[in-house]
């Protein structure tokens, strides 16, 4: 559980029967709890998802739609501490909205329950076959899934297969539910991961595999997998956070959620059980998803990653902080018009430059506080996702590389551990992170040895145009520091 604030007197614990003494100012669920149907189960309850899908299904809820309500699960020991913290309040939790110059605090009510299924998955094998439920959604990261990042296939040996993992425990779920009454269902996505949809459905296959060529073939022909495109910036919540709250609002919230106002939803017309009532959501419904997709991750997370280890490597903490820096905040917009926007398909009803403008804005915004350190997790996940693909795509057409070179040179000096002024840095996680800070240690004799690096770089390390590229930017960063890098560039 996280931990409490100092308490004050007249603050008010987050329950149910506490919601009617919050002040004026905070919107509460103005609907019976008690009267939802439990029909998602979610897997992977942190900020992001109770800042996006949950939202949207408190929406449904206030408007009147009993037919929706999440079940949250979590299958890492980790996640005990949410199922401490939302079971002491009623699976009630706050969303702070901040803009830059409004704050609007929400109580959502949306997740009714939630099971830690660690290490006994039994109770949300349960869940998955429970006939209320229509839809098993996740957010399990980028590299939370059981596949070659290679070739797209199902991977037996990732250490995120097996029975007890999150798809392993899914397609447990699903053989429960054959076996019982043979419901449809829909697996639907929340992370950030081109093509997202279908490559949930193989991961489920695989692990399916293992069971038996019946539940596959029942898989096929009634469990769909939407595709979607999910976006809203969501930092992790911190004691300042949960100190405003109580200052500002005399909520006592142990995990309380910080997001930006922009919140948008792409998702394909899939859906094999009940169908979520698009029409009655701010979602934008299509039967192609994969430009929105392209747009998102080529300029919304790219930009992320390609900011935030230059941030790090200048010492700052902050999104915004790093974004009121002069070479950083042009290093940013020029990555994102000259490399990553000239790349990214055409998109119906989006303007590319609007959304370029939207992104400068969204992440100079003073009031969210996303942190840098965030951002920098799980980068060798990330950057094949996000940025490989625009390097590929420009080095086919003979574009410019350098400032996506910076970015990954940026990385691997971060990797090293120290940052441009000699002090440490405390590494954010990564699942191959032994791995990188090997290949980042061999660079320090030979730049190009951090390309060797192949569960990122397979498609592109041996290219003499990045390798002469990266070098460079690698040999600026040490030698002449960053800001003269980025004024050689841009």
């Amino acid at each position: 559980m996280q931990p409490r604030i100092g308490r004050i007197p007249s603050l008010t614990d987050l329950r149910t029967d506490s919601l009617a003494h919050l002040s004026a100012d905070v919107a509460v669920p103005n609907y019976d709890r008690s009267e939802l149907r439990p029909s998602i189960v979610h897997i992977g309850v942190g900020g992001f998802h109770r800042a996006h899908l949950a939202t949207y299904v408190d929406e449904l809820a206030r408007s009147g739609n009993r037919d929706w309500s999440i079940v949250g699960a979590g299958i890492l020991p980790g996640d005990a501490k949410m199922a401490e913290a939302l079971g002491l309040q009623d699976h009630l939790y706050t969303l702070v909205t901040r803009g830059q110059d409004t704050a609007t605090v929400q109580v959502m009510g949306s997740i009714v329950d939630y099971v830690h299924a660690h290490p006994d998955r039994t109770a949300l094998i349960d869940r998955i076959a429970d006939p209320r439920t229509q839809i098993v959604s996740m957010t399990v990261t980028e590299g939370g899934y059981p596949i070659h990042d290679s070739n797209g296939e199902y991977n037996p040996d990732s250490t995120n297969a097996g029975a007890d993992s999150a798809f392993g425990t899914i397609a447990r779920g699903l053989d429960r539910r054959r076996l019982t009454h043979g419901q449809p269902v829909t697996v639907l996505s929340c992370d950030n991961v081109l093509s997202n949809g279908t490559i949930a459905q193989t991961s489920t296959r695989g692990e399916a595999a293992a069971i038996s060529a019946d539940l596959v073939q029942w898989i096929d022909e009634n469990v769909t997998f939407p595709n979607s495109m999910v976006d809203r910036i969501t930092p992790a919540t911190n004691d300042a956070d949960r100190k405003w709250l109580i200052d500002s609002h005399q909520i006592d919230d142990r995990w309380p959620v910080m997001a930006e106002p922009f919140r948008q939803w792409v998702v394909e017309d899939n859906f094999a059980g009940d169908r979520l009532p698009l029409e009655e959501m701010d979602v934008i419904v299509t039967d192609d998803v994969e430009p929105y997709e392209h747009m998102k991750l080529r300029l919304l997370n790219a930009g992320h990653s390609c900011l935030c280890y230059l941030a790090a490597l200048d010492g700052i903490e902050l999104v915004d902080e790093a974004m009121a820096d002069p070479h950083l905040g042009r290093y940013e917009r020029a990555f994102l018009e000259q490399e990553a926007q000239t790349v990214v398909p055409a998109v119906s009803g989006i303007d590319l430059n609007d959304y370029v403008d939207s992104l400068i804005e969204r992440f100079a915004n003073p009031k969210i506080g996303d942190q840098i350190s965030r951002l920098c997790l799980d980068g060798s996940a990330k950057f094949p996702k996000f940025l490989i693909p625009t390097i590929e795509a420009q080095l086919s057409a003979g574009g410019p590389v350098a400032l996506s070179a910076l970015a990954l040179a940026g990385w691997c000096q971060y990797l090293t551990g120290v940052d441009l002024h000699g002090n440490p840095i405390n590494l954010s996680a990564d699942p191959r992170l032994d791995e990188a800070v090997g290949h980042a240690t061999r660079s320090q004799q030979n730049p190009n040895d951090f390309l060797n690096f192949d569960a990122v770089f397979a498609s592109i390390g041996e290219s003499p145009v990045f390798q002469d590229a990266f070098a460079a930017a690698l040999t600026g960063l040490r030698d002449n520091g960053l800001k003269a890098t980025i004024d050689s560039l841009c």
